[in-house]
């Protein structure tokens, strides 16, 4: 009997039971564009990826953190999100930091290049997920950039929340 990524093990009435492999999150959360931006608009896109990009992926390893989006002859690419190489992948593998098309309608393109040109818009990756039938995709939000009071008021509301919070429970 051989075990292929699996692990079975055997219960005390004597049957086997199939362990399934430790699964990495489906979804990945660009928190700190949370923090740095005014998210004004949200917009789900596809992600064109290679099958080790997709499998790093699945493994749990990527970094939204610094990524952002850019129009490159009328197409968008998601720049500088860094997905490490596949471990297993050999000469097959991915450059971790090439740019990545953004599947979007044309419409949807040149809706979002319009907002970029105002003075101070950008777009960032608020997340990354697989959808239902298996497909990577990022939903990109059009931003505009916080100053620092902004950020101050922002974390005092948040400490004001959780003591509230705090206060309720205990």
């Amino acid at each position: 009997m051989r075990l292929r990524n699996r692990m079975r093990i055997r219960m005390a009435a004597g049957e086997w039971v199939r362990m399934a492999r430790v699964m990495a999150p489906r979804e990945f959360k660009n928190k700190r564009a949370f923090f740095e931006f005014h998210i004004l608009e949200k917009v789900e896109a596809g992600l064109a990826l290679r099958g080790t990009e997709v499998k790093s992926i699945r493994e749990g390893n990527i970094n939204l953190a610094d990524s952002y989006a850019r129009e490159m002859n009328g197409e968008l690419f998601l720049v500088n999100c860094h997905i490490p190489e596949y471990r297993a992948g050999g000469w097959t593998n991915h450059d971790p930091r090439r740019p990545r098309k953004l599947l979007l309608h044309k419409r949807e393109v040149a809706k979002i290049i319009t907002k970029i040109e105002q003075k101070g818009l950008t777009i960032v990756p608020l997340r990354l997920y697989f959808n239902d039938r298996g497909y990577a995709k990022v939903e990109i939000g059009v931003a505009q950039g916080k100053k620092l009071h902004d950020k101050r008021a922002d974390m005092k509301r948040r400490d004001a929340d959780r003591e509230i919070r705090r206060q309720m429970t205990g």
